[in-house]
């Protein structure tokens, strides 16, 4: 099913350029400026969406510094803090998010946010967002889900680590509870992640699978992963956005910076232009190119009743004479009048 999914001004589908989404996160540094900048920065990379987090370290997890609590995996990029101390680096303020959705549209770039409990949900209710987006981590939490399917806004879902029975119990739930534009997006949960341990190709099985639009939520370095990802039906790209990564920030080593980001956009669109549709033969723009194919010409001057031969006839270019694929069709006729050096050969010279 080919369904056009409209979200503020833009509209989200197989027949539209790629629906770009640069995610801020907590790459503002806990600056309202910051925040401000990169939504500035955004919206002059093309970018169609600005999407930001809404939580507190309270509403996410408990303030413990010991067990499971703190971050001990040594390669982690966040190894050695606490859950809540990361979400207090992490977190936008929410006196912050009018400012920044105010900012985004005088700029004319859609801004929204990701949910985390009841609670964001009724926040960003009094502001209206256009749209809402769940987390791979929160992809499992159904009552949530259902809480902001039941805005009959469009809902974007991250698939991370959810497995097909996981994903059926989630898209039932949004639908359920009135979701009806609905996109998923493939996504792998490592920060950063590999092209190796992305498998892109699951985007058209689940497009398949569960009849929505699909995209990628690309925590890969470059642009790379998100253009293939284009070429076999991604409709929506995410990326972490920050303005330089050498600033750092809890996302800043795998976000992209504005160049970066500027490049995703054009690319992209690229990757989807270039799909077109199965076609063969010249195009109307490679029509003028066919004069360049080779064709049979007559390389000596000869006179009537002249013998043609491999001597006299050769395929070269341009293509105004007879098709190569007849030359030995034509080998031993004669010609019926006198030839110059360099005429096409065609059926009326010949006897």
């Amino acid at each position: 099913m080919e369904k056009n999914i409209k979200i503020g001004t833009s509209i989200v589908g197989v027949g539209q350029a790629p629906f770009i989404i640069a995610e801020m996160s907590g790459n503002h540094n806990q600056s309202l400026e910051r925040a401000l900048e990169l939504v500035d920065a955004a919206a002059k990379t093309g970018a169609h969406a600005l999407k930001i987090q809404t939580y507190t370290p309270d509403t996410m997890t408990l303030d413990l510094d010991e067990r499971e609590f703190h971050i001990s995996d040594p390669k982690s990029i966040w190894a050695g803090s606490s859950l809540y101390k990361l979400y207090g680096e992490a977190y936008t303020p929410w006196e912050w998010h009018k400012p920044i959705f105010d900012h985004a549209r005088e700029l004319g770039i859609i801004a929204f946010s990701t949910p985390f409990d009841n609670t964001a949900v009724d926040f960003l209710e009094s502001l209206d967002v256009p749209c809402y987006k769940i987390a791979s981590f929160e992809n499992t939490d159904l009552p949530l889900i259902r809480r902001v399917a039941a805005t009959g806004k469009p809902l974007i879902i991250s698939t991370g680590m959810a497995s097909i029975a996981e994903l059926d119990d989630t898209v039932r739930a949004a639908r359920e509870a009135g979701c009806r534009d609905l996109i998923l997006l493939k996504c792998t949960s490592t920060y950063p992640a590999t092209p190796e341990n992305t498998n892109i190709l699951t985007i058209p099985h689940m497009r398949e699978m569960f009849d929505c639009e699909v995209g990628l939520s690309d925590h890969t370095m470059g642009i790379g992963v998100s253009v293939a990802s284009v070429a076999i039906g991604a409709t929506v790209i995410e990326k972490h956005f920050t303005l330089n990564r050498a600033e750092g920030g809890v996302d800043s080593t795998f976000s992209m910076e504005p160049s970066e980001m500027a490049q995703l956009v054009v690319e992209t669109e690229r990757a989807w232009q270039a799909m077109g549709k199965v076609s063969y033969g010249a195009t109307e723009a490679e029509k003028k190119s066919l004069v360049f194919r080779r064709s049979l010409y007559i390389v000596k001057a000869l006179e009537a009743g002249d013998v043609l031969t491999k001597d006299n006839v050769r395929a070269i270019r341009p293509g105004l004479g007879l098709p190569t694929k007849y030359l030995e069709v034509v080998l031993g006729k004669k010609v019926n009048k006198n030839v110059l050096r360099g005429t096409a050969l065609s059926w009326e010279l010949m006897v």
